[in-house]
């Protein structure tokens, strides 16, 4: 009777029959990407393929209550595709955070993307290490047609009555991020002088911005995020992102890219690491410029966003180049000096 029992448990449940219940696996590093043109190998790439090819990320995971199949290798390295946009991000790392399967308190979190970036501090294939990551999705907002003669946007934070109200209001859930600055100053400092991809086509494109920083050859940077969920585009949202941000952070942060996913991201692993399932100090946001985001000068917001429509960005291969050249040597590091890195944070 017994083995019929466990016979039908085991029909039921999908699982044989065993007294020992499987150990979680211990995850050293999470990389996070959002996008995937196609399959995940061999053909044109999107910002998980380069990790599942050169990581050897060979191990398919089914991950049905997430947007992708995870992959991860033998060296405790776990990939995960989230879909895009902050809904799809935020419930796909929810997934993965509560999945019985893995182990990842002691994880590392490497969020690794394509961007738009400032040309007032970047150049197009630069790679940005974040400290601040601000939303740029909660607030009020009235029609540009309908915007006050005195104000300089529509866009108004949340609880306030008028843009940039003074004192700022308390910071709501979920607007803002501050990561971990000694982390992110470590991976900084290892990764500065990596050399990036540069091509006659992206210095053909930069030479037309006036900005110094925009005209120099593709360089590491740490810079801030605004995460929107909304493609914008064009100088005027350029400075409201510029001004967003240093709002919502006091005048410490400082906007370099724009991105969709990353307050999604760091939402779950807020909650997440409130549950006892991930270390929030652990977390690292970096994004590569494959794009400016406003069109140089002589040329209208219209103009420069319909030139990257369908993602034809000037620098999207070197930008996901980037990403993975960039954010591996951390990757690297962290895996091979996991016997001090599993319990010390490395920079604090």
């Amino acid at each position: 009777m017994r083995r019929i029992a466990c016979l039908c448990l085991a029909a039921l449940c999908g699982t044989g029959c065993s007294d020992v219940k499987e150990s979680p696996i211990p995850v050293k590093v999470v990389v996070v990407t959002m996008f995937e043109r196609g399959a995940d190998t061999g053909d044109e790439p999107g910002e998980f393929q380069f990790w599942v090819e050169r990581n050897k990320l060979d191990r398919v995971m089914p991950f049905p209550q997430g947007y992708h199949n995870l992959r991860m290798n033998s060296d405790g390295v776990l990939g995960i595709l989230t879909g895009v946009g902050n809904t799809k991000a935020a419930a796909s790392i929810m997934a993965l955070g509560l999945d019985p399967r893995f182990d990842l308190r002691q994880s590392y979190w490497l969020v690794a993307g394509i961007a738009g970036v400032d040309p007032e501090d970047a150049s197009l294939g630069s790679a940005a290490w974040a400290e601040w990551v601000v939303d740029g999705d909660l607030a009020h907002e009235i029609d540009a047609r309908e915007i006050p003669r005195d104000w300089k946007t529509g866009y108004v934070p949340l609880r306030r009555s008028v843009p940039y109200e003074q004192p700022p209001g308390p910071t709501i859930d979920g607007q803002v991020y501050h990561l971990n600055a000694a982390l992110v100053n470590w991976a900084f400092e290892l990764t500065r002088k990596v050399p990036l991809e540069d091509n006659e086509a992206m210095q053909k494109e930069r030479q037309q911005y006036p900005n110094a920083n925009a005209q120099r050859p593709p360089f590491v940077l740490k810079g801030d995020q605004l995460a929107a969920s909304t493609f914008w585009h064009g100088k005027l949202l350029d400075q409201w992102a510029n001004d967003w941000v240093h709002y919502h952070t006091g005048g410490m942060g400082n906007y370099v890219t724009t991105a969709m996913e990353d307050t999604g991201t760091l939402q779950s692993l807020t909650y997440l690491s409130h549950a006892g399932r991930v270390d929030l100090n652990r977390v690292l946001v970096l994004r590569t410029a494959s794009d400016f985001d406003q069109p140089p000068p002589g040329k209208t917001a219209a103009e420069g966003l319909a030139s990257n429509k369908n993602a034809a960005y000037t620098a999207y291969r070197p930008a996901l180049e980037a990403a993975w050249r960039v954010g591996n040597p951390v990757v690297a590091k962290l895996v091979s000096g996991w016997a001090q890195y599993r319990d010390h944070v490395p920079g604090m």
